[in-house]
């Protein structure tokens, strides 16, 4: 019985597999439409807005960057996202096909954002350290064209099979391994349309913003039926708008049903980001 949709066959499970356990990170270059991204950036900017407005909100990850999470029914074209091929395609070949999507947010250095110290976004579980089997994955999807000037995301490809002591749940390097990090660093540079996925574990970090231009980028944590990121994440949903959404993307959400949708107050603080990088 071949359990993968029939949207998922489009793309080729051993190649997604094998960027994903081999660099960390996979990209599809124009998955949508530049039109498309323009609404999505309005919606970023209204949410940051009103996230500023509440404590716990819109939560630091280093100077002049915050990272906030939001309904997925606040970003307007949510259920494009969900129902991407390609990102159906990356969540059943790595995640299997009971994957559930626990988390959307958005991440924006703003001008003035420093370098950021490496790391990886949360623990190691066994699924990995003992299964060497990624569990989770997190989805990005960029509301600019990047230049080099605004800071890009820069990863250290292979590092997410990386064991270091030293360090809370394993997700600061000690600083004696950074030229690690260093010698195999990537910039990404990610255009209007362009979606990636990587597993959150890989070593990476935000670099110094020196533009005079945000550098908004969306985020869709995706869990394996196994994992439990969710329970750092507050995915809310009103009945309406679940009712009205297709059995593909209902049925691979984890949510907390709600009257009225609520600014989202964030529990998942990386104290260590608020360190300077030196």
């Amino acid at each position: 019985m071949n359990l993968m949709s029939s949207a998922a066959q489009t793309y080729d499970p051993a190649q997604i597999m094998g960027g994903l356990y081999g660099d960390g990170i996979i990209g599809l270059k124009g998955a949508f439409a530049r039109e498309w991204v323009e609404g999505l950036r309005e919606d970023i900017e209204i949410l940051f807005a009103e996230a500023q407005q509440v404590p716990g909100g819109a939560l630091p990850r280093g100077p002049q960057r915050f990272y906030v999470e939001v309904p997925p029914e606040r970003i307007r074209d949510f259920v494009d996202i969900a129902t991407h091929p390609w990102f159906v395609a990356v969540c059943e070949a790595v995640l299997g096909p009971e994957y559930k999507i626990v988390e959307v947010g958005f991440d924006i250095p703003f001008p003035g954002a420093a370098d950021q110290p490496w790391h990886r976004d949360f623990f190691v579980p066994e699924a990995t350290t003992k299964g060497r089997r990624l569990n989770s994955l997190a989805f990005n999807i960029t509301a600019v064209d990047t230049i080099p000037e605004m800071g890009p995301f820069e990863v250290a490809p292979g590092t997410q099979w990386d064991q270091f002591e030293g360090c809370s749940k394993g997700m600061f390097p000690p600083k004696d391994l950074w030229p690690r990090y260093v010698e195999r660093a990537v910039q990404k540079m990610p255009q209007m349309g362009d979606i990636s996925a990587r597993s959150a574990l890989t070593i990476h970090r935000g670099t110094a913003n020196r533009s005079n231009q945000a550098r908004p980028v969306l985020v869709v944590g995706v869990d394996a039926a196994d994992a439990t990121n969710a329970q750092h994440h507050d995915l809310q949903v009103t009945r309406p708008y679940l009712d009205a959404l297709p059995a593909q993307v209902r049925d691979h959400l984890i949510y907390r049903e709600v009257d009225t949708l609520e600014t989202v107050v964030q529990h998942h603080t990386i104290e260590g980001l608020l360190e300077p990088a030196y």
